[in-house]
């Protein structure tokens, strides 16, 4: 071996004039020294803002149940379409979304109601409907998005709200043959919509005997006097004089409340015998392979807070208390919208990254620095004083949208809240239990990791949601 060859340990042990070695080489006295380490390290930990900001409410018995006045349930959710092709259909069970059709059941003629919409395609810009023209037509929006302008106090035009796909408008052309357009739509983006008219209303009404029964029905039938939040009213007399009789009243409750079984994640943890017996030193290797799996446990426990299509905050949120972006990125006049729809004490708003960063880029487009708050002794973003944190389990599309959450959180502020239950046999953390299952015959340790969860939103104005948030 030539000297240029010679690694650098073998030059530590080598005389400089004889080339015999004068002491112990580093490499050799590695093996007898204590190597500094880390413990093992798992670049899934996030910081679980979600987590650590949600009341925690006992669910004794493993289910909780949200007790609310009788709420009469008006038909404002969306409606689901089919497409094959350039085409597109919408599903004729989903027409009972229409507050002319609820309740309405007659799967036959909801089909051939279904065949009469029309297929229409309009360029972003375009005019669909005028102010003040007659609504002879219901509109299904199947793509797209949709801008409501009305005249404002002083003559200028006012962006009144945004639809998007699922949306509905004109539903009055059903009900009301006088109706006329209190609004102008305009096409924000190409849109692909379902029109129908009235007179195939009207036709296919006049055939249909259970059709023309449910019309006279509902026609005769009103609703209940309702509050704005369509809870059952209250009957109330005040600023009266003399002695007029006065309402008697009671608080109807709701028939079905909703009751929240906690969830379960689950998973077993093995460790072999010989590993927790001989390699305990310095780190006690059973302790850290736990930490792990619980971190993976509570970030799998976020992840289903947010997303899980039974209980996932996502999911739960009132079709009412969801509303769209004006232009596509998130900028301060949609997070104003945003606190519009939780403005009873907003406690806190939750978004990707990305959708902060995206924030950040518009605010700065405009000269705007919003201000920091405290939240557990560290800076925080925030707008109006509500702080944002980020969450990584909010999906992000491949299209780049993704959503931005506001709540009010406690029970005492009837917002939300998270629900687990503490007390468990061999509980790790609160509403976490590590459980000894036994060795088995190839000396492998076995120990049972659950943790119980769930969420409940204790009434609809308790959350909102930023939808079609633009992130790229």
């Amino acid at each position: 071996m030539t000297e240029s060859t010679l690694s650098s340990d073998s030059h530590d042990n080598l005389d400089g004039s004889h080339g015999q070695r004068l002491s112990l080489g580093t490499r050799a006295a590695r093996n007898l020294a204590t190597t500094a380490k880390t413990p093992p390290q798992m670049q899934a930990i996030t910081s679980r803002h979600l987590l650590r900001a949600l009341p925690w409410v006992e669910a004794v018995g493993g289910a909780y149940r949200v007790n609310r006045r009788l709420t009469y349930q008006v038909a404002d959710g969306r409606v689901t379409f089919v497409s094959t092709g350039a085409r597109v259909q919408v599903i004729a069970a989903e027409l009972c979304e229409l507050p002319a059709l609820r309740g309405y059941g007659d799967a036959d003629v909801l089909a051939d109601l279904a065949e009469q919409f029309v297929q229409r395609e309009y360029e972003a810009g375009q005019v669909m409907v005028e102010a003040g023209d007659p609504v002879d037509e219901v509109f299904l929006l199947a793509h797209g998005k949709v801008d409501k302008l009305g005249e404002g106090p002083y003559g200028g035009q006012a962006l009144l709200g945004v639809l998007a796909d699922g949306d509905y408008f004109g539903e009055q052309a059903l009900g009301d043959a006088g109706a006329t357009w209190e609004y102008t739509v305009r096409a924000a983006t190409a849109c692909t919509v379902l029109a129908l008219p009235r007179s195939a209303y009207e036709r296919l009404t006049a055939r249909s005997e259970s059709l023309s029964a449910h019309v006279q029905r509902l026609q005769e039938h009103p609703d209940r006097p309702q509050n704005a939040y369509g809870e059952a009213d209250i009957a109330l007399a005040a600023g009266h004089a003399g002695e007029p009789v006065l309402p008697g009243t009671f608080v109807d409750y709701e028939l079905s409340p909703r009751e929240y079984e906690l969830s379960v994640a689950q998973t077993v943890l093995r460790v072999h015998t010989r590993v927790a017996d001989l390699y305990n030193e310095p780190m006690n290797q059973t302790e850290q392979q736990l930490r792990l799996t619980v971190e993976a446990l509570r970030e799998r426990q976020e992840h289903e807070l947010v997303n899980n299509r039974e209980f996932g905050l996502l999911h739960n949120a009132d079709l009412r208390q969801r509303i769209h972006t004006r232009s596509g990125p998130p900028t301060p006049d949609d997070l104003d919208d945003l606190l519009a729809t939780v403005w009873k004490n907003p406690t806190v708003m939750f978004a990707h990254p990305k959708a902060i960063a995206a924030f950040a880029r518009q605010c700065n487009s405009r000269g705007i620095y919003p201000q920091s708050v405290d939240v557990g002794g560290q800076k925080a973003p925030a707008w109006r004083g509500v702080p944002m944190l980020p969450c990584n389990k909010i999906p992000v599309t491949d299209g780049g949208l993704t959503s931005i959450m506001v709540m009010r959180m406690g029970e005492k502020d009837q917002g939300v809240v998270g629900l687990r239950r503490t007390g468990l046999v061999d509980e790790y953390e609160p509403g976490l239990s590590v459980r000894f299952m036994g060795i088995d015959e190839h000396a492998v340790i076995s120990y049972l990791v659950t943790a119980y969860y769930s969420a409940a939103v204790l009434v609809p104005d308790a959350l909102g949601i930023l939808e079609s948030v633009e992130v790229a």
